[in-house]
């Protein structure tokens, strides 16, 4: 967990703990975000930081620190875990509730400049990877980091959750979270997130294919006007291994579904 005035790198920014608050630097969509994250409050949807400043304080933006241990690797024991996965899928579903009748301002910026919401469109949370997810006690507490909040499709929200914390990823990143050399089980790991969300695991798998295809074309298009994170994802070469891990989910698919 980070400490009282630590600062810790995450994929936009630094981030700085002071006493219970998280600060992060002020941004364009910040107040957008904002709304997102009191319409959360307002309908008790606790896991999710709070809002504490309703305008920039020295240009920083200030949230509620969510105490616990982040998912980096190796994963805390919870998230191995067949009832942290099934905890996943229920604090999406529990969050796609909460926020299905969020409607956001008719000035609200977006991450992606280009992005806007319409009816039947809900707001997600656009980063659920492991490291952003908060567990204590063996429990998920929330997740952080709602910076890359953006209006889609919630089926979205779910594979982009599949591909992290499942994970539908190369043998590599699977033994580095901390399976072993037989890697994740990944056909149990898949259907126990859709059936605690409520999903078919072929449809989520359709929608990772195409989440990962529209990932590599907005790296490519914000990427190159200089716009972080898309910009550090260009100069980190995401685009290839986002395409080889697409290709490597789309090879396997009958054995994601545990089809023999």
């Amino acid at each position: 967990m980070i400490q009282d005035g630590e600062s810790m790198r995450g994929g936009l920014s630094l981030v700085r703990r002071e006493g219970e608050t998280i600060r992060r630097p002020w941004r364009v969509w910040t107040p957008a975000v904002h709304e997102l994250l009191r319409h959360l409050e307002r309908v008790g949807f606790s896991g999710a930081p709070r809002v504490l400043a309703t305008g920039p304080d020295q240009g920083e933006e200030v949230v509620s620190l969510l105490h616990g241990e982040v998912g980096l690797y190796p994963w805390p024991p919870a998230l191995l875990a067949d009832e942290g996965v099934t905890a996943l899928g229920r604090w999406l579903r529990d969050y796609h509730e909460a926020v299905r009748d969020f409607r956001p301002s008719a000035q609200a910026v977006w991450c992606d400049g280009d992005a806007h919401w319409r009816p039947g469109l809900i707001m997600r949370h656009g980063d659920l990877t492991s490291w952003n997810s908060v567990w204590a006690d063996d429990r998920l507490v929330g997740f952080i980091d709602w910076d890359l909040a953006i209006p889609g499709e919630a089926i979205d929200d779910l594979a982009q959750l599949a591909w992290y914390s499942v994970p539908l990823r190369l043998p590599d990143r699977q033994r580095r979270v901390g399976y072993g050399q037989g890697g994740a089980p990944l056909a149990r790991r898949l259907r126990l997130l859709c059936d605690a969300y409520g999903a078919d695991p072929a449809d989520v798998l359709d929608a990772l294919a195409r989440l990962q295809r529209d990932e590599t074309e907005r790296i490519a298009r914000l990427g190159v006007l200089g716009e972080d994170p898309w910009a550090a994802f260009l100069r980190q070469d995401f685009i290839p291994e986002i395409e080889t891990e697409r290709a490597w989910a789309l090879e396997r698919r009958a054995e994601l579904l545990g089809h023999p």
